[in-house]
């Protein structure tokens, strides 16, 4: 959706460019690409306790220090990589969510063996349809629901990491299986 010249957007996006260009071209957009869906469950549990404006900003560079998100290779990483990545100043140096990140890797795969790929397994906590919301403000909308309290459990049952309620509820916005832009944004989509 291409914006007309200072266009309404969702109060979070702010002003910054970087966050406006994201917002406009990402977010809420329904993503079925097992790349980019664990790109977005990487950087989201990376993301947690910071901004996402953060994660954002470092995002070419976690492209870079996991193999553009190949889930092959994360899946692969030992010892030596992990210790390379602690000491990459263009990531996020937290040993837990860098470890979290290879475990992931290893139980996605698992995941896309089982159900032929991610995308088929992770689209059924929302009945492989985006779910439309009509928030009028972002604080009217929620950090959880009932959707992402399911896939939270569901995941962490399987083994993976940094996958709590809030978590997924941010992935889901992500990826767009949730439409969480409010009403007066110009990203703002009526169910079909």
């Amino acid at each position: 959706m291409k914006p007309e010249s200072n266009p309404k957007r969702c109060a979070w996006a702010g002003n910054d460019p970087l966050y406006e260009l994201y917002h406009d071209q990402e977010w809420g957009t329904p993503v079925h690409d097992d790349r980019t869906l664990f790109e977005f469950l990487i950087l989201e549990g990376a993301q947690a306790g910071l901004s996402w404006i953060t994660i954002l900003r470092k995002r070419e560079n976690y492209r870079k220090a996991f193999d553009h998100f190949d889930v092959q290779k994360v899946a692969g990483y030992g010892e030596k990589k992990i210790r390379s990545l602690l000491k990459d100043e263009g990531i996020v140096r937290n040993e837990l969510k860098i470890r979290s990140a290879v475990t992931n890797a290893q139980e996605f795969l698992n995941i896309q063996k089982e159900f032929c790929s991610f995308d088929r397994y992770i689209w059924g906590f929302v009945n492989h349809s985006t779910i439309y919301n009509s928030w009028k403000t972002t604080r009217d909308v929620p950090n959880n629901t009932a959707e992402s309290d399911a896939m939270s459990k569901a995941l962490k049952k399987r083994g993976f990491k940094f996958v709590g309620s809030t978590i997924c509820y941010a992935f889901m916005q992500a990826t767009g299986m949730v439409m969480d832009h409010t009403t007066d944004c110009f990203c703002f989509v009526r169910k079909k």
